[in-house]
């Protein structure tokens, strides 16, 4: 599946969605073959200047999934492979979150530390070094996971790097957020389930709110139960010991425990085949991508073909 170029079919339902020209140099190389490229090189996590030549310059495919990832290219084809599935009925609205870490590779290490430096950037075309004017369209995730970090881990293992994800009942990744490979999986639940936007096919508004959310124990605490009363989204996620034992001391004053459908906790494994498919390209279970907004770019390219392939 990873190492698989586009067929005639995917390509027709992602070709109307690409921009023409890029307004300063005229039109854009075969989009086609670009992305092919990328295809090939998630799937084998090969160097960019290590990619075959009937890809064209590897310096095109480069720069393109820099700008795609920086711009939310990416993340817009993604949202309208959902809106598709979601117009048919075809998403099961039963979440999961979770998350997992990818080692990173010494080669992620070393980006440049430079600020960005005002709105100018792809728009205005110039001849600008790419990091200073992409990071100013980079999305930021929420806690701290873009620059200056960049979404690495330093522990006594190496460099580290941790996707959060919130994935449907069909194992398909609904939203996406990477950090640095330390960060607590509860700091980043809220952040996770705000990035949830599934549009509309016509008019009305995205869809963000799910039938119910599944997810294991380092996801309870009062902050997301809280979060998730308020919204009026009905959770299975069981209680840490130390909670349940704690309540007990209290007697009468603890007051009651949360409800828990282990029906509904049964499907949590769902998250993690998604996990898994993720993990199928090999550019994204190792981490080679130095910048924290390539690598979710990277993670949501390969999102975009389990979508476009299930």
């Amino acid at each position: 599946m990873s190492r698989g170029a586009l067929t005639d079919a995917e390509w027709a339902v992602l070709e109307s969605l690409l921009p023409v020209s890029n307004n300063r140099y005229g039109r854009w190389r075969d989009h086609r073959q670009v992305i092919n490229g990328v295809i090939h090189r998630l799937g084998t996590g090969v160097q960019w200047r290590e990619l075959p030549d009937r890809f064209g310059p590897w310096k095109t495919i480069h720069k393109r999934h820099l700008r795609w990832s920086a711009d939310g290219t990416w993340e817009r084809l993604l949202h309208h492979l959902q809106a598709v599935a979601d117009a048919v009925s075809d998403i099961d609205w039963d979440i999961n979150v979770d998350s997992t870490s990818m080692r990173a590779h010494q080669h992620a290490a070393g980006a440049p530390r430079k600020p960005a430096t005002g709105p100018a950037g792809w728009a205005k075309g110039g001849r600008a070094k790419i990091s200073s004017r992409v990071r100013t369209h980079a999305p930021q995730p929420p806690g701290g996971g873009g620059a200056p970090d960049e979404a690495l881990g330093r522990s006594r293992g190496g460099l580290t790097t941790k996707v959060h994800l919130a994935s449907d009942g069909r194992c398909r990744p609904l939203a996406l957020l990477v950090t640095p490979g330390q960060r607590a999986d509860c700091t980043q639940f809220i952040p996770v389930m705000d990035k949830i936007r599934v549009p509309r096919v016509g008019s009305g508004r995205p869809r963000r709110l799910p039938d119910s959310v599944s997810a294991d124990r380092a996801y309870s605490n009062s902050k997301i139960r809280t979060y998730l009363r308020r919204r009026g989204i009905s959770h299975a996620i069981p209680e840490k010991r130390d909670t349940i034992a704690a309540r007990e001391r209290q007697g009468s004053r603890g007051g009651r425990p949360p409800g828990f459908d282990t029906e509904r906790y049964a499907a949590r494994n769902t998250v993690e085949w998604a996990v898994n498919k993720l993990k199928q390209f090999r550019a994204v279970a190792t981490r080679y991508d130095k910048g924290a907004y390539v690598f979710l770019g990277t993670v949501t390219a390969a999102a975009i073909l389990i979508w476009l392939r299930s």
